[in-house]
């Protein structure tokens, strides 16, 4: 089964519209079609990113809290260790990369791809939400 980090701005972008691919990802969480890897550090900049939004995405706090408890209800959860930084350009998704390393993921899903840019060497990929779900076979 695929392993998948989602980046901050995909999980920012499925709550402000439910019309894009990030809002259909979003949905496809804990369905079966790929693995969902989190940790406590992911968790808290998620939480940081979408609290700071809320009145502009017509949400509360409360539903925030909903959304993240169930991603961690429903994800693989690893301790990241950060034993090797800086690798990418943006320091703040470092922790990006050692999360995929850590949990054996092959995809970081992002609307940022040239942020990611060297992560092949980890076997890694970084691709848009859109490319991810034609990839996974949910769009054409």
């Amino acid at each position: 089964m695929r392993r998948v980090i989602l980046d901050t701005c995909v999980l920012v972008s499925a709550l402000r519209s439910r019309k894009g691919a990030s809002f259909r990802l979003l949905k496809l969480v804990g369905k079966g079609l790929f693995e969902l890897i989190l940790s406590v550090p992911l968790v808290i900049e998620y939480e940081s990113a979408t609290k700071r939004l809320t009145k502009s995405m017509g949400l509360s706090h409360a539903d925030v809290d909903d959304v993240l408890d169930y991603l961690c209800g429903v994800a693989k959860q690893r301790q990241i260790h950060y034993l090797w930084r800086p690798f990418l350009r943006d320091p703040n998704d470092d922790m990006l990369v050692e999360l995929a390393v850590e949990g054996e993921a092959d995809t970081i899903v992002t609307h940022n791809l040239r942020d990611f840019t060297g992560i092949d060497r980890f076997e890694i990929k970084a691709m848009t939400p859109q490319e991810f779900l034609t990839e996974i076979g949910e769009l054409p």
